[in-house]
């Protein structure tokens, strides 16, 4: 066996992380598919954190325990509604009060940076939580060292108190699901390093133009 066959751990948990922003990103911005729930119900938690490892077996209970017709319900309840939903998981509006406000601006100034850019697709504001965990997910998995920086920059400030307010839903499977996030965001704040400035490219690293389409487009 050469070095090159032995599994790299950092890299195995790079890609665990970028999952669970991806599965974070999609549940956050529609409601599950049936295949989907059905994964989610059989999911173990992680032996090595155990609040975490509560959390998510919170969140497989709920999703075996429900249905895809009252999930799009509550979805849209608790994340969309008629004018507003139960939670606006935007960060404009735990940041400043209102939806496209200067932390918006700040955001597509730092996603030009990176070489992202929205989905023509997608109709939601940059600034919703969804789509900056998919940015999560593109950062982390291209191994983009600027990730430590947008995150705490854009993701730190407000997303913990958005999905704890998000944990206080009358939908367990919703409430399982801010509690999860709640804890996973503590868990990258103190991982995550912000020790690289947005504007100055990091050596080692590549940004690719047509990148942009997976913010939004990743389904």
């Amino acid at each position: 066996m050469t070095t090159h066959d032995i599994p790299d751990s950092r890299t195995e948990e790079a890609d665990l992380r970028a999952g669970i922003y991806a599965l974070l990103a999609a549940l956050l911005r529609e409601p599950p598919s049936e295949a989907l729930r059905q994964w989610l119900g059989g999911l173990e938690g992680e032996p090595d954190d155990i609040r975490l490892s509560q959390a998510w077996s919170r969140l497989a209970a709920a999703a075996a325990d429900s249905d895809v017709e009252r999930l799009e319900r509550a979805h849209f309840r608790h994340l969309i509604g008629v004018i507003q939903g139960d939670v606006l998981p935007y960060a404009s509006y735990y940041r400043e009060g209102g939806l496209m406000e200067a932390s918006l601006v700040a955001l597509r100034r730092d996603l030009k940076t990176l070489g992202i850019q929205r989905s023509a697709d997608v109709s939601e504001p940059e600034d919703h939580l969804a789509a900056m965990c998919e940015v999560m997910a593109m950062l982390i998995g291209q191994n983009d060292q600027r990730a430590g920086s947008f995150f705490h920059r854009h993701l730190a400030p407000w997303a913990n108190r958005c999905m704890h307010d998000l944990a206080r839903v009358d939908t367990p499977f919703y409430a399982a699901l801010g509690e999860l996030a709640t804890l996973f965001f503590q868990r990258e704040s103190a991982i995550l390093i912000d020790n690289t400035t947005l504007g100055t490219p990091v050596p080692g690293t590549s940004v690719h133009e047509d990148r942009g389409q997976a913010l939004g487009a990743g389904e």
